[in-house]
């Protein structure tokens, strides 16, 4: 996945400032005089690794153009506890008003993030590479994809649209189809989409092997047990690339590595990510 873009960082910051405020942030327009201005500092208040830094700088710039940012740290880097990230000097109310939108969008993404760079350093030296799934925030997908890889993460398909992956449904779906339903969906599917990877859910050897027959750029291996999958990897023996997928988790996530596979596929990475402790500290002027 490419970079995020100018513009859409800015729609989501504008959609989530418009929850936020409504018609206005009544305790700072009654507490704090308008020509009142402020310096405030983003720090980690554990180590982590930061994402989304931009949403930031975003939230607090269409409040204010006024204000000034100092980024010291970029996306992917890891920090310790006590490390800023950004510091914010400008108006007060503007800050006050964008502080809760901004570190929303740092806790997640960088929880993100983080979790990715644990699940990335639990495999270090093997061939596996950590992959992301679908399971994310309606309306945030590309965000939570792009935090994935600030994590050392890879993105797996964005959607529906760029890659084929046939899973149990589509199988179920074809079941009377001969000489079989994955060899009969990967030739529709090669023949309808040439240019598009194809990947072949198997819940077995069985299905395993008639993936690689057929031609799968990508076989699955669902929910299989160590051994399993090791034996999936010898007899796929190169005709496909390997990707294991249920049941993983940090604990786990060595001991799949070391079968040989070349993916390893984790929901938790978007749809279990914590909120990372973030916070946005006042400074004297």
């Amino acid at each position: 996945m490419g970079s995020l873009t100018n513009e859409e960082i800015r729609r989501a910051v504008q959609l989530a400032l418009a929850e936020d405020i409504g018609s206005g942030d009544v305790t700072t327009l009654a507490t704090v005089q308008e020509t009142t201005t402020a310096i405030a500092v983003m720090k980690a208040r554990e180590p982590l690794v930061p994402a989304g830094l931009a949403f930031a700088e975003t939230a607090f710039h269409e409040l204010s153009p006024a204000i000034k940012i100092t980024r010291f740290v970029a996306d992917g880097q890891p920090v310790k506890t006590g490390q800023a990230l950004l510091r914010i000097e400008g108006p007060a109310r503007a800050i006050l008003s964008a502080e809760r939108v901004a570190l929303n969008f740092v806790q997640r993404l960088s929880g993100v993030a983080t979790l990715t760079a644990q699940f990335v350093a639990a495999i270090h030296g093997t061939r596996a590479r950590i992959l992301d799934t679908r399971k994310t925030t309606p309306g945030w997908r590309r965000f939570e994809k792009y935090a994935v890889t600030c994590g050392g993460g890879q993105n797996h398909r964005i959607g529906l649209y760029d890659m084929v992956l046939i899973k149990d449904n589509h199988l179920a779906a074809l079941r009377n189809e001969l000489p079989n339903a994955i060899a009969v969906a990967v030739q529709r599917a090669r023949s309808q989409y040439p240019n598009l990877k194809i990947e072949v859910e198997a819940d077995t050897l069985e299905q395993m092997n008639q993936a690689a027959a057929a031609g799968a750029d990508i076989i699955l291996l669902d929910n299989m047990n160590l051994e399993q999958l090791r034996v999936a990897v010898r007899q796929v023996a190169g005709r496909a690339q390997t990707e294991a997928s249920g049941g993983v988790n940090l604990a786990t996530v060595r001991a799949i590595a070391e079968t040989g596979v070349d993916l390893i596929s984790v929901g938790a990475l978007t749809h279990s990510a914590r909120a990372v402790d973030i916070a946005l500290d006042f400074e004297e002027l």
